[in-house]
This record gives structure tokens, C-alpha cells and sequence, in this order.
């Protein structure tokens, strides 16, 4: 049985740095995709990041340049380095992983129960 454990979110100044983390447990194998969507109050839940196992990384525009992804592929365990916050990137922070490498979805295999992320002055 699979699960998903994030840590990490709290309240942060308006340009504070957060970084969250993600381990799957309970798990035998590899996730080829992992990542990080957030969701707002009223809006829809977005892809923020993610990474493949080989590496290869993608991000939503609106956090490029501050946040960078990434993972350790032995512990299943995948980070979210969040710098330079703004107030607009205040929600809750889910991560997942699949067995596939597939970007755009959120039909994903496991996910994790929320972090909140709250940026305000």
C-alpha cells in the first residue's frame, strides 16, 4: 500500500523561501513521474512542477525562475524548493507520483494529503 507524506509548508513573508518534501512508503519499485500541484480557494487545482527519474523537469510559468524541483529516486522522496513567495502562490500543496512519465494529469496514481502554503505579510 502505497502512501504519500509531505511536509514542509508553514506561513512565510512575501520573498521567504519554503521547501517542501514528499516520501512514498510502502512502495516496491520506482516512480518514473513525480511533482507538486497546489490548489487555491475557488480555483482549480494546478500542475506546479515535476520530474521524471531520468531528471527531466517542468514547471507551470508562473514559478519559474523560483522554484526548483527535485528528487531523490532511492527514497521515492520528492522536494519542492519554493524562493522568492508571493502572495498569489498562498494554497494547499499536494504532491504525487506515478509509474508513467505523464506531465499534464491529475488522475495520478498516489497522491499526497496537503501541505498548506501561506504567504502574507
Amino acid at each position: 500500500q502505497v502512501q504519500l507524506v509531505e511536509s514542509g509548508g508553514g506561513l512565510v513573508q512575501p520573498g521567504g523561501s519554503l521547501r517542501l518534501s514528499c516520501a512514498a512508503s510502502g512502495s516496491s519499485g520506482s516512480f518514473n513521474g513525480m511533482g507538486w500541484y497546489r490548489q487555491a480557494p475557488g480555483k482549480e487545482r494546478e500542475l506546479v512542477a515535476a520530474i521524471r527519474s531520468g531528471g527531466t523537469k517542468r514547471y507551470v510559468d508562473s514559478v519559474k525562475g523560483r522554484f526548483t524541483i527535485s528528487r531523490e529516486n532511492a527514497k521515492n522522496t520528492v522536494y519542492l524548493q519554493m524562493n522568492s513567495l508571493k502572495p498569489e502562490d498562498t494554497a494547499v500543496y499536494y504532491c504525487y507520483a506515478d509509474r508513467a512519465w505523464v506531465v499534464a494529469a491529475t488522475p495520478r496514481a498516489y497522491w499526497g494529503q496537503g501541505t498548506q502554503v501561506t504567504v502574507s505579510s
